[in-house]
């Protein structure tokens, strides 16, 4: 009788002989058992009992500063805007159920898709259910089959599977090098539509792209540019319009893709665009027209902390400091950060491999910390991170007892 083991082409069966699908996932299931096994808690099991505010949080019964929670300008418990929110479910109840194409479009997905133009003074604005959706919907759409894609090889999981979902021809390029970009755009066909996507922060490492050399190299070569701003929308630039805004090449891009789960605070996905076509996308686009629009509510919060955010200077000001002094204490204390300098509200700290990264995740958690755990395959060249998002509510005392929560959990997990 041959022993199965020695038949690894063999898919695994169970229950009467079917396949198990399941069994491509088995090295990721054995990692987790054996991090677990370990005795560490579970780093993405972590459940916030009570959230006391954008940087406080009741985590295993006790009070814990959030630093990994990417609410960067501390929306999410502004008065204004939560009030917003009670009288929109007050007046339009819990959800539209529908598509914005057919009964989902209320007041508010208008006065939120205003709030977006005013705010990037943009002449189109287009409102989605997550921001997955909106790089999944706006880049599907755009670039098709017999189009190009050139595209940062560290591009979020979003931008990927919205270039698959396209049938587009996917051309990466090494992380933020302007000279193999270039060369990729040299050998797309004559007349072949092109499409260059970049991420102003890059969220794994907190780095930022050298967005306005990039474009004018994108434009050169004929090429449509979206830019993903996810990471510094409502922070970075002087109205918080961004990287783009920030290095003075705004104008030059064609699509401009964010989130309302990061700094303004809630949830939900956006374009804006001065393409003087771009409404058709709303008949085009699959997941604008077959998915439920946001539920009153959302779109209140949103278009209210959205307009706030365009006066927001002196927070956009202090989380740079808070930034600033973060990076300077840890790397003061001997950890190895992604970045030489502070360049967002990401700081991403590198640990030696996934089972002391997680050994100082925990220890930082007892010392009534919450950072992200990042691991492969999700982050470049498959580091283990932990990765701090800092919040513009985050007082400097805080930020201090952060640093000393660093160097004693440091410390005892054996990084420095």
């Amino acid at each position: 009788m041959t022993d199965a083991v020695s038949q690894p082409d063999q898919p695994e069966t169970f229950q009467g002989g079917q396949s198990d699908l399941f069994s491509k996932f088995d090295p990721l299931i054995q990692m987790r058992e054996n991090l677990l096994a370990s005795g560490v808690e579970d780093p993405f099991g972590l459940v916030m009992e009570r959230v006391l505010s954008p940087t406080t949080a009741i985590c295993n019964g006790r009070e814990t500063i959030l630093l990994g929670t990417y609410n960067y300008m501390g929306m999410t418990f502004d008065p204004d805007v939560i009030e917003a929110g009670k009288q929109a479910l007050t007046d339009f109840g819990s959800g539209t159920t529908g598509s914005r194409v057919l009964n989902g479009t209320y007041a508010g997905h208008r006065a939120v898709e205003q709030a977006l133009c005013d705010f990037y003074a943009m002449d189109h604005a287009m409102v989605f259910s997550t921001g997955y959706q909106a790089n999944l919907g706006i880049i599907s759409t755009i670039a098709g089959k017999g189009d190009y894609i050139v595209l940062d090889i560290d591009s979020h999981a979003s931008i990927w599977d919205g270039c698959k979902m396209g049938d587009a021809e996917v051309v990466p390029f090494k992380h933020n090098d302007i000279e193999a970009m270039e060369k990729r755009l040299k050998r797309i066909p004559e007349g072949a539509g092109k499409l260059v996507i970049l991420e102003g922060v890059y969220s794994m490492m907190g780095d930022i792209a050298p967005l306005k050399e990039m474009i004018a190299v994108a434009k050169k070569h004929g090429a449509m540019v979206l830019v993903d701003e996810a990471h510094s929308m409502g922070f970075i630039g002087p109205n918080g319009r961004g990287v783009a805004e920030d290095q003075d090449c705004l104008d030059d891009v064609d699509f401009v893709i964010g989130t309302f789960s990061k700094s303004v605070g809630t949830v939900g996905g956006f374009c804006v665009s001065n393409h003087p076509k771009f409404e058709i996308m709303r008949l085009v686009c699959r997941p604008y027209v077959f998915t439920a629009s946001l539920p009153p509510s959302v779109v209140a919060t949103a278009c209210t902390s959205i307009r706030k955010l365009m006066h927001a200077g002196d927070k956009r000001a202090h989380l740079w400091e808070n930034s600033r002094t973060l990076h300077a204490g840890l790397k003061d204390a001997g950890f190895q950060l992604g970045t030489d300098s502070p360049q967002s509200a990401i700081i991403a700290v590198i640990m030696p491999d996934l089972e002391r990264g997680a050994a100082m995740w925990e220890a930082l958690l007892h010392e009534g910390l919450y950072v992200n755990l990042a691991r492969p395959p999700a982050t470049p060249a498959n580091m283990t991170l932990l990765r701090c998002s800092l919040c513009a509510e985050h007082s400097a005392e805080q930020v201090q007892q952060i640093i000393g929560m660093f160097k004693r959990a440091g410390a005892k997990a054996g990084i420095v």
